[in-house]
């Protein structure tokens, strides 16, 4: 599968109804043999910027997920450790080279300063909003789902020259 394929088989999870990371993890399942239910609930505490908390980007955290099945080795081996962190920083800093960050609530816009220089406290809710036509207007997220799911071809791609 091509990167443009896995774009649209992400996108289309996305608007599916799975979250930000399910949906990057779902592009890439048949790339590590997972099966799609089994990916769809490893990945599912990412959405939303972690369980909706709005902190990082549950496109760039289903990234960082993948990064990990790249690691050929066994646990809890520190080099092993420290060559995953190393991959998860590089795509960490790509991620943020695209979008500006690599934080849910400041991709959405939610902590911007108000006019007396202050920063509204994000209300943190359990229950995702209805997707809708205004949903998609104002969400970013198929926008990371689609730079995280080309940043993550590129990673692969870049690795496959190497070996």
């Amino acid at each position: 599968m091509n990167t443009e394929e896995r774009v649209a088989k992400g996108v289309e999870a996305f608007k599916q109804g799975y979250n930000c990371a399910q949906a990057v993890v779902l592009a890439f399942a048949d790339h590590y043999g997972l099966e799609e239910s089994f990916a769809a609930h490893i990945s599912s505490s990412f959405g939303g910027g972690i369980g909706r908390m709005r902190e990082t980007c549950g496109a760039a955290c289903g990234m960082f997920m993948l990064a990990g099945l790249e690691v050929k080795g066994d646990y809890p081996d520190p080099e092993l450790k420290k060559q995953n962190y190393e991959v998860v920083q590089r795509l960490a800093n790509d991620f943020k080279a695209e979008t500006g960050s690599i934080i849910c609530k400041e991709l959405l816009g939610l902590n911007k300063q108000r006019a007396d220089g202050t920063i509204p406290e994000i209300k943190i809710v359990a229950t995702p909003e209805a997707r809708t036509a205004d949903y998609y207007k104002k969400r970013p997220c198929v926008r990371m789902v689609e730079t995280a799911i080309r940043i993550y071809c590129n990673y692969l791609e870049e690795k496959k020259k190497e070996d």
